[in-house]
Order: C-alpha cells, then structure tokens, then sequence
C-alpha cells in the first residue's frame, strides 16, 4: 500500500499529504496523498484524453479488464477487507461482506452490453436506439462503503465507455487508493482516475468544464452545492443523498420476532447507511414490549474495535459525525426518554454506545433529521393511516420498511410510503439489476439496474425510412 494516487496511468505523490485516522483509536494509521487544483486538472485532462479510445473499445473489451480488475480485488480481498476496518470502522465480518459485494458488483457490470434498442418496426420504418458515452465521469463517493461506493460508480461509468475521475472521502480515502494501485496495471492510461483531497476540491470537480457527468453519494446539504455546480454546463447529475428512513411495524407482529430485524437495520455500520431504519413506528398494543426487546438487545451488542472478534458495533467514522451524535442524544435525552446506551462510551476512538429512545415527539431533531449514527427513536401510534402521514412527513424520501404479517395489508401500506424504495418484511435488499434513487430531497436519478446503467449514456434515436 503505497497512499499514491492515480493520474494518467500513474502512482503520483500529492503536492501535500493527508494523515487518515483510525476511528477505534482516534489516531492516525497511514498518510496518503492529497492532489491539488494542478492536479486535479491533471486528472482531468488525462481522463478526457483518454476517452476516444476507451469508448472505441467497446463493450466485450471494456468487460474483460473491468472482470480484471475484480479478479485483483477477490486476490487479496482479506487484505482489503482490514483495510476497510482500520479506516472506516465496521467490525471486519461486515467489511469482508462488503468487500465480496463489490468484487460481484464490478463483474456484474464487466457482463453488461450495450445493443442498439428496436423502439419500432413496421413495413415503411424502423426506430432504433443506441446509447453512447457522456465523457469524463466525476464519482465522488461517501466514508460510510468506501469500497462499495467506488465499485457502484466505477461499473457502470466504465463499461458505458466513460472515463473517471474519482474522489472519495477524505476520511476513507485509503482502501480507493488500494484498488487504485490494482487498476494502474490493468486500464489504459487516463482511464481511471483517483485522487484525494481534503474537502477543497469537490466544487472545481463538480464544475469542471470537461466533466461531463457527476455521480455523487453523501449528504443532501453536499449535494444541493454538487447540484449548483453542474448548472452552469447542464452536467448530467446523479445524486443519491440523506434518508431519514422510517420501519412501520403492524400490529399483528411478534415484538420478539421483529425486534432483532429492527436492531440489525438500524445499527449495521453503526447506523451509518444511507437506507438503515432511522426511525421506528409501532403500534400501541406492542409498543411497550418492542421497546423493551430493542432496548434487551442494545445493552446486550458488543460494540468494539471492528477488528477485535465478536464486535457486533464499530466505531463512527469520524470526529466530525461523532460530535454531530453527541447532540442527538442531548436532544434524546431532553425529549424523550433513553432506555438503552445514551452516552458515548469511555474509550479512545468515536464509540457510542447503541441507543434507543422511546416517548419522544415527532417534532425533535432525532426524528425530524438523519442522524446517521447508532440513536434510534421508537415512537408511538394509534391509527394506521396516521403513521403513514406521520411517515411521509419531512423532506426525505430514500428508503422504508413495512412490516406486517398480513402480506396484503402491509404491501398496500407499504405503495403509500413516499420513497424510493420501501421493503416488505425484509430490509437493505439491493440487488445490482434493480435501480434505487431518492424521492424528495434524497437525490436525483438511479444507481443500479437498466436505468441506473442508462444514467451514464445519451441516447440517440435513429429514424429509419425503409421505403
């Protein structure tokens, strides 16, 4: 692991470095390099010149060293696998599992083909679609899947024939910059790009005039500022920004069944998903035992050093977020009452213990806002079509959770949640060939699927006289 960056094919020093912490010690492990506007435009110019010929490889050609670059990742996936624990925090079991996912991401792109599409054919006509590459793609991905984020923006973009310029997060910048190092023997200079910085080159990125595209994950405040940045040049945008996602539990479910589902959908990655379950609605004939069952198995989580066995909870990533958390639970604690965790614990490193907060309104800023971290709010209801009002409240929209034993009940619950994606008894299910986006202010467009592969090409139809 070198910290180098990618530009034009090559592992480059930073005009500056960048210390990344490890956030179960709150201490440095590594220094890596950090670009600078200079090199920004580097990169940039590299990807753009490297375009035509990346394009005119074509699909079949473009699969096999993007299935190269996987077949490098599952070579030392445990290695990356640790690294995605020292840098980002989650105990190592959820790291490897992430690292696994974005290895079959990547080869579930690198099949992908792009045939011209038949719109119509008759006697006197035919229509036929074909879509070509945007250009140069800037991906910038969030400290929460620093491997998985990568692999989702870097799939689609390079099999469609774009080149890129990635940017993670400054926090995570380290296990990009291994998969980096793997890419640099595989691609064709200036075809993939990565350099870091520290938070100061996201604008000049998002505005670059040759960046045909942004692809960005991470905050709704962020991605309004990405947003405004493209407009100049009408850049294509994706944006899959904050959830504030709400689990509706029916009443005709077993508190101690559902309990640890609830649990682990709000508290894998240290509640750091953009879609984990952010807020718990249950209703009033189990709504003091389920409190009690989360509360049971909250006290009861490990929550340790990701790298350490039998860690169920890491760390928050960082100082920043941890900080953010603090407030959350002096809100909690003001406004409803704690009943589990409630502090953060007495340790080096960001850990706070999981928290689960009952009795609290729904105008307090633990359940109006994200509060991404490991503070769930359960609150109380009584009638049915209320929750799904109370539910629909606020400027979010990615994601939701029904759950219910009546499938037919809790389905027609679940076609009135205003998200992007709602699930029936089951949670975080995202497979590759399906598209996922924000409704609200949770983002623009889709990643994943036919129309998330599609986000990343122009169409062009082709109107043909055959007579």
């Amino acid at each position: 692991m070198t910290g180098k960056m990618l530009i034009n094919g090559a592992l480059v020093d930073g005009a500056a470095t960048l210390d990344v912490i490890n956030p179960a010690t709150g201490q440095p492990f590594i220094t890596v390099a950090r670009a600078d506007q200079a090199q920004l435009e580097e990169a940039v110019a590299a990807a753009r010149a490297a375009a035509p010929g990346w394009a005119a490889l074509g699909y079949a050609a473009r699969g096999v060293l993007i299935a190269r670059l996987a077949d490098a990742m599952a070579a030392e996936q445990d290695a990356l696998a640790h690294l995605l624990t020292t840098e980002q925090g989650k105990p190592l079991a959820q790291a490897q599992g992430e690292v696994r996912a974005g290895i079959f991401q990547l080869r579930h792109y690198a099949a992908q083909t792009g045939e011209p599409i038949v719109l119509r054919e008759t006697a006197d006509c035919r229509i036929v679609e074909h879509r070509t590459p945007l250009g140069v793609v800037a991906a910038i991905t969030p400290w929460n899947f620093p491997v998985l984020m990568v692999t989702q923006k870097i799939g689609p973009a390079l099999i469609t024939g774009n080149t890129v310029v990635l940017k993670p997060a400054p926090t995570t910048p380290v296990c990009a910059l291994r998969i980096a190092e793997l890419a640099a023997g595989i691609f064709p200079a200036g075809v993939l790009n990565v350099i870091v910085d520290a938070n100061d080159l996201g604008g000049a990125l998002s505005n670059h005039p040759d960046v045909a595209k942004v692809s960005f994950t991470g905050s709704t405040a962020t991605g309004r500022k990405v947003m405004a940045a493209g407009a100049d040049s009408l850049k294509r945008i994706t944006l899959e920004l904050g959830g504030n996602d709400a689990a509706i539990v029916l009443d005709d479910m077993d508190p101690r069944e559902i309990a640890p589902k609830l649990f682990n959908g709000a508290m894998m990655n240290a509640g750091q998903v953009c879609l984990a379950i952010k807020r718990v609605y249950a209703p009033d004939a189990i709504y003091d035992e389920l409190c009690a069952e989360l509360a049971r198995l909250a006290e009861a989580a490990t929550v340790d050093d990701g790298t350490r066995q039998g860690a169920q909870i890491g760390p928050v990533q960082n100082r920043m977020q941890f900080e953010k958390l603090l407030g959350y639970l002096e809100d909690a604690e003001a406004n409803g009452t704690v009943i589990a965790g409630g502090k953060p614990l007495d340790r080096d490193g960001y850990f706070i213990a999981p928290t689960i907060v009952r009795d609290i309104p729904d105008d307090a800023r633990l359940v109006r806002e994200e509060q991404f971290g490991p503070v769930l709010p359960v609150l109380r209801y009584t009638d049915v079509d209320e929750v799904i009002a109370r539910a629909n409240t606020g400027d979010y929209g990615l994601g939701g959770t029904v759950w219910g034993k009546d499938l037919d009940r809790a389905v027609d619950v679940a076609m009135k949640i205003d998200s992007g994606t709602v699930w029936v008894n089951k949670h975080l299910d995202l497979p590759f060939d399906i598209p996922f986006g924000g409704a609200k202010q949770s983002g623009i467009g889709r990643e994943g699927g036919d129309e998330g592969l599609a986000a990343y090409t122009q169409g062009h139809v082709v109107n043909i006289a055959l007579c």
